[in-house]
């Protein structure tokens, strides 16, 4: 679809849901009336996950576009802004103006939680509903309680994140609008099945999750909760609650289970405080558990979710950006049952690691879970390995600051990485190469750009001395894989990009020039924009979005490309459920207000789910507060 200029277009989606209203009149022996109000209502992301569809189809031609000139930069010469502590460290508070409670379920332990549709400025003006969220009483757990009054903090600010200026208002309300045609056409061609197939209008499911189905609808929905789309939510959550079935028995993936199954059902649970994704993740948490029986305790990166059998081959090597990449998850599944467990499956991972040589400090991708042996000394901080480095510096945060091993683990990662493998182009570009037993190969792949994001978050926490180097370091980063964008006639980046043979953040191998509605370039947009407040990261989106809305979307969803330099487009035919959960996530809170789910308060895991710190102090804190919805 050719995209068309949105100034003045912009489509604002109003109050759009139906409301019933049915009087009941009960007269005789019961004598009272009632009112009542019903809305109606792959293996692998981190590794290689083109699909390459033979209904690949050609669309429109590129609207070429002259190159602006090429400024050749160093490292360091790009000085990211101070960090803004103010902005996150500032306190968020919840609109006075919360929604209505509605309790007609009084018998009922489990509350429900309804919403309506509401234009940006509607929800700013309408004093009944908040954000459009309507809540009902929710169970009062012990957990539930002790949730609201100490560990979950207001994830919404005082508007809602809604911007002050009316651009990015417009571009905000746009990134909504893609959502909600996304989500449509899912639902109408693909519902129920994980992924869908916009060229052949059907749904993929594939073998990444072991029978697990619905994984858009479980990736989706925080993003459709944030964005205030009101009866998609209210659509996914019925499904979870009577479709989604954790009892199967084929071999999943347990990175891709956990990070978006896990990830999406607990964030659901902090954000709506609903039982049934509680009772979804713990039981689907149980599940995961025999991937931890071997000799060493390190996972296999398979998991049979009947609980038939471990999973995986004996002989397979766990893959380091796998069984790193559980953490967030875990620790919070253990917060949820009180079940040590959780915490430590995956503090023994890491008590494993600290126990081994690492070459010239680098972590290799891949350790056997028999001997517990590294098995080549292959490094990268795209694919295998990326969100091991991540986690370690979110679960410093998550601990409210607390986890000091994480903390060393992973600033002594950086700089192993900045020491053998940080690199700087012939024409100036800052790139973070791979490391082949000593060997540099000089590329870095569409997953290593999260990194800038990583590296940015990151910078406040470390020593005073190095906390403007390593912004810097992050600013720079996301300079290079923003110019891995702009230097294809579509602008948007290919999965590899090189920096020899004359290559500068350029594909010159066509088997690696394809895009599949990757996030992670927008995601360190995103933090840069946090944590600097410089305005091009905002622009640096917008581009991104507009060749997404000119290249990717179709008539029936939107779709990856085959090659970021044709000038005749093809397709992939699969919009990717993270591409809900992340691609979409990040754009729209690149456009809102900090105080939207504040970076002081909550943690993204490395599917864009956000989890709420646990504070030091937690279990001391008994006093009941206001500022969430009861």
């Amino acid at each position: 679809m050719i995209f068309k200029t949105l100034a003045g277009k912009t489509s604002v989606v109003g109050l759009r849901l139906p409301q019933t209203f049915i009087f009941l009149l009960v007269l005789g022996s019961l004598g009272f009336g009632a009112l009542f109000f019903l809305p109606e209502t792959s293996r692998l992301k981190r590794i290689f996950q083109h699909n390459s569809d033979s209904s690949a189809v050609i669309t429109d031609s590129v609207n070429g576009q002259r190159a602006q000139p090429i400024s050749p930069i160093g490292y360091g010469l790009i000085r990211a802004p101070p960090l803004d502590i103010g902005v996150l460290r500032s306190k968020s508070q919840l609109s006075s103006s919360n929604g209505k409670q509605r309790n007609n379920n009084k018998g009922r332990s489990q509350g429900t939680v309804s919403m309506e549709h509401m234009s940006e400025g509607d929800a700013a003006d309408n004093k009944v509903h908040t954000r459009g969220v309507v809540v009902s009483s929710r169970a009062r757990s012990p957990v539930r309680v002790k949730l609201r009054n100490c560990m979950l903090k207001p994830p919404y600010g005082a508007n809602y994140g809604k911007p002050s200026d009316p651009e990015s208002l417009q571009r905000r309300e746009k990134v909504k609008e893609m959502m909600k045609f996304a989500w449509d056409n899912y639902k109408r061609y693909a519902w129920g099945e994980n992924e869908l197939r916009p060229l052949s209008r059907n749904g993929n499911d594939g073998r990444t999750f072991g029978g697990l189905r619905g994984a858009s609808i479980v990736d989706s929905l925080d993003t459709l909760y944030i964005m205030g789309l009101g009866e998609e939510y209210q659509e996914a959550k019925e499904w979870v609650e009577n479709n989604l079935n954790l009892s199967v028995g084929g071999e999943a993936s347990l990175f891709e289970v956990n990070i978006r199954y896990v990830g999406g059902l607990l964030s659901a649970y902090y954000l709506t405080g609903e039982e049934v994704f509680k009772r979804k993740v713990v039981e689907l948490g149980r599940n995961l558990l025999p991937a931890f029986n071997t000799p060493t305790g390190i996972p296999h990166g398979v998991v049979n979710l009947a609980g038939r059998s471990t999973g995986g081959d004996l002989g397979r090597s766990s893959v380091l950006a796998e069984f790193g990449t559980l953490h967030l998850e875990f620790v919070h599944l253990s917060e949820l049952t009180k079940d040590p467990i959780y915490t430590e499956k995956v503090m023994n991972i890491r008590k494993h690691l600290n126990q081994l040589d690492k070459p010239h400090g680098l972590y290799p991708n891949a350790l056997n879970p028999v001997s517990g042996n590294w098995e080549q000394h292959y490094v990268s901080i795209g694919a295998l390995g990326d969100s091991f480095y991540e986690y370690l510096i979110k679960s410093y945060l998550m601990s409210d600051r607390t986890d000091e091993v994480a903390k060393r683990m992973y600033y002594a990662a950086l700089e192993a990485i900045e020491k053998n493998l940080v690199q700087r182009s012939p024409g100036g570009l800052i790139y973070v190469a791979e490391w082949r037993g000593g060997i540099l190969d000089h590329k870095m792949g569409h997953l290593a750009c999260f990194s800038g994001g990583m590296i940015g978050i990151g910078a406040e926490h470390g020593s005073p001395e190095t906390r403007q180097h390593q912004l810097d370091l992050a600013a720079n980063i996301t300079h290079t894989c923003h110019e891995s964008y702009r230097r294809t006639p579509t602008k948007l980046g290919p999965e590899v990009f090189r920096f020899d043979d004359g290559a500068e953040a350029t594909a010159p191998r066509v088997n690696e020039r394809h895009y599949i509605l990757r996030p992670e370039v927008v995601e360190s947009y995103m933090y840069m924009w946090r944590l600097t407040h410089d305005p091009k990261y905002r622009e640096w989106g917008w581009e991104a979005l507009e060749a997404l809305e000119r290249h990717c979307r179709l008539a029936t969803g939107f779709s990856g490309i085959i090659d970021v330099y044709g000038h005749i487009i093809q397709h992939d035919n699969l919009q990717q459920s993270f591409f809900l959960a992340e691609t979409l996530k990040y754009l729209y809170l690149l456009f809102s207000d900090d105080d939207l789910l504040p970076l002081k308060d909550w943690v993204f895991n490395t599917e864009a789910h956000p989890l709420p710190v646990i504070p030091r102090n937690c279990s001391q804190k008994t006093e009941d507060t206001d500022r969430w919805p009861a």
